[in-house]
């Protein structure tokens, strides 16, 4: 008997040349994501995370994290249940004593049938991580897939010298409404009442069309794949008029000269967002929709700053607190967050993605759709979670 397909296969083939987007609802395998900040995960300790559909174990070891599925070969029960590491390095079975090494995810012994044929011959599914800026990766995919994770962060996120600060939190939305509600240049209309304008050092407007030559594609074949956006290629939208009327006008502030002109955003595979020049010139706010199911994307917020001497990373971490995480990881992207799922039941069916009317800013969205069906490395699907 076929498998039910995880999306509706009418849909997927009513979408063109984005096709491969719309069946990537778990994500897409084979490259690597941010699933928890390096401070989070402590030496010994094991936790259980959501990636793509799959739960996985993660522990620190002697300094390196290891990530290993959480699912008894023997008869499927997670072991998360009720841990039992009798050494650093391995996980028993609480049910019938089948024991795995963390760094291979082999089979090393079953404490109660300990001359077992199965033991040294059978491995339990483990990923790749690694750590970068004071994040953890894991690398969700096939072995002979994994590559350096340069090719899946955007430009300027490892470079010398850069500080990361951030935080990460559940939304109840399909990871793609994440990516889409990010790099979509008219949802600018719903933070014009944000507070983080008090801080700001440029006008927004209502809301901005892409020009020609404002989006560009960047596929190197080493590099990540992305899609840039130039705003100061824009025609932007100062004021909402109605019959006549003015009824609404962007938050211009006189003491402010800058436009929005000044800030780019850019979306990379797997699904992270680069903004420069944000929320002030001098950061850059680098964010991931990292899918765990069909319905919840891991919203990984950070921003980063060039800091070259201590005093300007001490002063980086006091404003991060007082200004930028509670009026703009908090309070702006707090707009997004609840338009996002509030976007949710209308995709959840996948008719969405037929039934949406999209208008001329939305050609950025559809060029990310395009690259993503291009390059993704591979779907993940129901058989990926056997």
């Amino acid at each position: 008997m076929s498998e039910e397909p995880l999306v509706n296969p009418e849909v997927a083939n009513m979408v063109g040349d984005w096709k491969g987007y719309v069946e990537a609802k778990l994500g897409f395998r084979n490259h690597w994501y941010p699933v928890r900040f390096s401070k989070e995960l402590d030496e010994g300790e094991l936790q259980v995370i959501e990636l793509l559909g799959e739960r996985l174990l993660l522990k620190r070891i002697e300094g390196k994290v290891y990530a290993m599925r959480d699912r008894c070969l023997h008869r499927g029960v997670p072991l998360s249940r009720k841990p039992d590491c009798y050494t650093k390095d391995t996980i028993t079975c609480w049910y019938h004593g089948y024991t795995y090494r963390f760094q291979t995810g082999e089979l090393v012994n079953i404490l109660a049938v300990p001359e077992s044929r199965l033991c040294g011959r059978r491995k339990i599914v483990t990923y790749p991580c690694d750590e970068a800026k004071g994040l953890i990766f894991v690398f969700l995919g096939d072995e002979d897939q994994v590559h350096p994770l340069h090719r899946d962060v955007p430009p300027g996120f490892l470079d010398e010298n850069v500080r990361i600060l951030g935080k990460h939190r559940i939304v109840e939305s399909n990871w793609r409404l994440g990516a889409e509600n990010g790099f979509d240049t008219l949802h600018i209309f719903i933070h014009k009442d944000s507070t983080l304008r008090h801080f700001r050092e440029f006008n927004f407007p209502l809301g901005h069309t892409a020009l020609d030559g404002a989006v560009t594609t960047v596929e190197e074949e080493d590099g990540p794949k992305g899609v840039e956006d130039d705003f100061s290629k824009h025609n932007p939208v100062w004021e909402g008029v109605i019959d006549g009327s003015v009824v609404v006008k962007g938050p211009r502030s006189d003491k402010v000269q800058g436009t929005s002109a000044s800030v780019g955003t850019s979306i990379w595979l797997p699904g992270v967002l680069k903004v420069n020049s944000f929320p002030v010139p001098g950061l850059t706010q680098f964010e991931w929709y990292v899918p765990l199911d069909e319905k919840r994307h891991l919203y990984v917020q950070t921003l980063g700053q060039t800091c070259e001497t201590e005093e300007e990373w001490i002063d980086f971490q006091n404003k991060f607190e007082t200004h930028w995480k509670p009026h703009g990881l908090d309070g702006f992207n707090g707009d997004d967050i609840w338009a996002r799922e509030v976007t949710e039941p209308f995709y959840a069916d996948d008719y969405g993605w037929v039934d949406e009317m999209l208008c001329e800013p939305d050609s950025t969205i559809l060029e990310w759709r395009r690259l993503a069906s291009r390059h993704g490395r591979g779907i993940q699907t129901k058989q990926d979670l056997r």
